[in-house]
């Protein structure tokens, strides 16, 4: 270790990572995987057999020019109660060429940008053009970032915001509309929410669905950021059923931790055919939306690749900043 290595807390990554250069970093890694110019190994989710946490471990790379990255990290609901990220996670870059440390990081702050730019990504590729009412189910840090970066691709016109606790969602509401031009709006059921919305985006952590296929308008896009393991489904069946296309980050890992996805591959509902990759629909080798009522369904489980971009762009913005 060198006195070259950055150290960057959270507070500096949320600095240097701004929403626009986190959804560049997203569209980069989504194409490197398209293009088949990634390395990306297989994430490890354990469940402990203690609580209710969930330790994670990734490692990828974005290409030749940038070095591994790993994450380590855990997932742990309770904290929801207590106003606290659900998620906390430590990053460490290498170099290129010879390995060394060039980089540690806030990973929490790193996923909470990476994982909602990745959603504005897939929502500027699925949804329709005039996309301007969004439902967001959850409350807490990734519901919000979701509605900061979905603005970022779409002229937003309203929002519509549920989650279990009234007085978190009202104050979920209360600040965003302080820093949005336009209302965000606090409901008190999921279904209020999502009725008549175009793009609807599922933040939560929950083992059972938040999101019902009856609800949705012909034409919208959902989009699940939860249902990261098997046992957690913020959607129902009858989304997957009434979606023409249904996108994922990556085939291989939604098959064998997004919950609806494998309940639904489980049940012959889809093949693994079925499953779309973000990087094939940007990249032009694959169509998930045909029609403009269509309705497309997006479940991302996040991948490494997505840390290694946002790490990177992270890194990149540090050493600009130098004197």
């Amino acid at each position: 270790m060198t006195d070259d290595v950055l150290f960057l807390s959270g507070d500096r990554v949320r600095h240097l990572l701004d929403a626009d250069t986190a959804i560049a970093s997203q569209r980069a890694a989504f194409t490197a995987l398209g293009d088949d110019n990634a390395d990306l190994p297989g994430k490890i989710m354990h469940p402990s057999r203690f609580d209710d946490s969930v330790v994670f471990a990734y490692v990828s790379r974005l290409s030749a020019d940038t070095g591994a990255v790993a994450k380590f990290g855990s997932v742990n609901p309770a904290n929801a109660r207590a106003g606290l990220p659900t998620i906390h996670a430590v990053i460490s870059a290498l170099d290129r060429s010879t390995g060394q440390l060039v980089a540690v990081m806030d990973g929490t702050a790193v996923t909470t940008l990476r994982t909602a730019a990745g959603s504005a990504v897939a929502v500027d590729a699925l949804a329709v053009p005039d996309a301007d009412r969004l439902a967001v189910l959850g409350s807490g840090t990734q519901a919000l970032a979701h509605v900061r970066a979905i603005a970022r691709v779409r002229d937003l016109k309203s929002v519509r915001l549920w989650s279990p606790n009234p007085e978190r969602r009202a104050r979920a509401a209360e600040t965003l509309t302080a820093e949005l031009p336009f209302p965000v709006e606090a409901v008190a059921t999921a279904e209020a929410a999502v009725t008549d919305a175009s793009v609807i985006a599922a933040c939560t952590l929950s083992t059972t669905p938040v999101v019902h296929g009856a609800w949705l308008t012909p034409g919208c896009t959902v989009v699940s950021v939860g249902s990261f393991e098997p046992t957690r489904s913020e959607v129902d069946q009858e989304v997957l059923r009434r979606s023409a296309a249904v996108v994922v980050d990556d085939p291989e890992t939604a098959a064998g931790h997004a919950g609806p996805i494998v309940d639904a591959l489980r049940a012959g509902l889809l093949v693994p055919g079925d499953l779309i990759p973000l990087g094939a629909v940007l990249t032009g080798r694959r169509t998930a939306r045909t029609r403009p009522d269509d309705i497309v369904h997006y479940n991302s489980v996040g991948l490494g690749i997505q840390d290694a971009a946002a790490a990177w762009a992270v890194i990149d913005a540090a050493k600009k900043e130098r004197p």
